[in-house]
């Protein structure tokens, strides 16, 4: 790899620097912060940088988001403590989920292939009443589809079915989920 040649190209964060620095200093820290544990106060920080949040979002204390403004999130979604939603790319959480403590959903990875170390960015969309359990990674351009479990420190580089419990690193099927 050549770092020193590194460039991300035409990528662009989706809002003016302005915006971008008052989300830094000071969206971030009260969306993070364990001295704020009420959801609702957080859900408002997150709608005032962009974010589309519907009703009945609870979030967690040391919750991150990158850009609020590429962040969509339906009804009765839950996000676990120190979530890390890494947004490059837009996040798509649908109603009823459930984002366990210490996930990370990483929409940007570089090509490992590129002297330039090119960065790759793809958006991740997590359907309805799906469940991310604790300390699972949800990798660049994954889908998670209706009704899917990833379990326990499971790793999503790729999309997984609906209905479908998956885990371990990659994630792989185990079983059907009945409802």
């Amino acid at each position: 790899m050549q770092l020193d040649q590194y460039t991300v190209e035409n990528y662009t964060p989706g809002a003016p620097l302005w915006k971008q620095l008052s989300w830094y200093f000071l969206g971030s820290p009260l969306l993070e912060s364990r001295w704020l544990p009420m959801s609702g106060l957080k859900v408002l920080v997150l709608r005032w940088f962009g974010a589309k949040i519907g009703q009945g979002v609870r979030i967690k204390p040391g919750v991150r988001v990158k850009f609020p403004w590429r962040l969509t999130v339906g009804d009765y979604v839950w996000i676990g403590e120190d979530t890390w939603i890494d947004n490059l790319a837009y996040v798509t959480i649908e109603s009823h989920v459930c984002i366990s403590q210490g996930v990370y959903l990483c929409t940007g990875n570089h090509d490992w292939n590129d002297p330039n170390f090119k960065l790759k960015i793809a958006p991740i969309y997590i359907q309805e009443s799906s469940w991310i359990a604790a300390k699972s990674v949800i990798g660049p351009g994954v889908t998670v589809g209706k009704g899917a479990v990833l379990t326990l420190g499971g790793v999503a580089a790729k999309s997984l079915e609906a209905m479908t419990i998956y885990a371990g690193n990659p994630a792989q099927p185990i079983k059907e989920r009945k409802l």
